[in-house]
């Protein structure tokens, strides 16, 4: 009988059956090279050790002398005085100002003085004008009156004639044959005010109509301030 031989299984076809030896072969030889190269950065610095820095050292700041002026008209030497950057040497304090004297013998300077008081008024001289009261006419209930007015002096001069009558009622009032002035009756007082100046040595009556007054005679009659006559 004659002999059959078997076929030896080839290394890799034992590998192809078993996939998950080529996976645990391939985890070993990961760790194994992680394991090297952590050695090797362990051997050895990536950074070489910088030598220990010296202390630094701040240059010392220049003093005044450096800075002082040589020449004999400059300002004062500050030898000996630090100099701090970014500040003058001089000193910044204002000197202190002076407070101002007051004097209590003398008034302030912007006190203002007191008004002064004028000087009286010369007094008005008396008027050159008078007055003479009359009745021209009376009838039931009322009656017409004057003033006659002389000028005395020797100028032209203006009046103002007053009379008071407590009752009754001013009908009107007229000069007559000059120009006419301004009247009114306020209160029981008749006045009248000449429209032009009566020339000097003029005469000229002021008439007036009252009705209601109860009497024909005023209580007071005064030109310029000066008693009538003839009342």
């Amino acid at each position: 009988m004659s002999r059959t031989r078997r076929p030896t299984p080839s290394p890799g076809s034992a590998i192809t059956s078993s996939p998950w030896v080529v996976v645990a072969i391939g985890v070993i030889v990961m760790v194994v090279l992680l394991v090297v190269a952590l050695g090797s950065v362990r051997g050895r610095r990536t950074f070489p050790a910088s030598p220990t820095d010296p202390a630094m050292s701040l240059p010392g700041l220049p003093t005044a002398a450096a800075t002082s002026p040589t020449a004999t008209g400059g300002p004062p030497s500050t030898a000996g005085r630090q100099v701090v950057p970014g500040l003058s040497p001089r000193s910044t304090v204002l000197p202190a100002r002076p407070t101002p004297a007051v004097s209590t013998g003398s008034p302030r300077a912007d006190a203002r003085p007191a008004p002064s008081t004028p000087p009286p008024q010369p007094p008005a001289p008396p008027s050159a004008v008078t007055g003479r009261y009359a009745v021209v006419s009376s009838f039931d209930g009322g009656f017409i009156g004057e003033v006659r007015l002389v000028n005395t002096g020797g100028a032209a001069h203006g009046w103002t004639v007053r009379l008071t009558f407590p009752q009754g009622r001013l009908v009107t009032a007229w000069v007559e044959g000059v120009e006419q002035g301004t009247f009114g009756f306020d209160g029981g007082v008749f006045t009248y005010r000449s429209g032009v100046d009566l020339a000097a040595g003029a005469s000229v009556p002021v008439r007036f109509h009252f009705e209601g007054a109860g009497t024909t005679s005023p209580q007071s009659c005064t030109v310029d301030g000066v008693a009538c006559a003839g009342r």
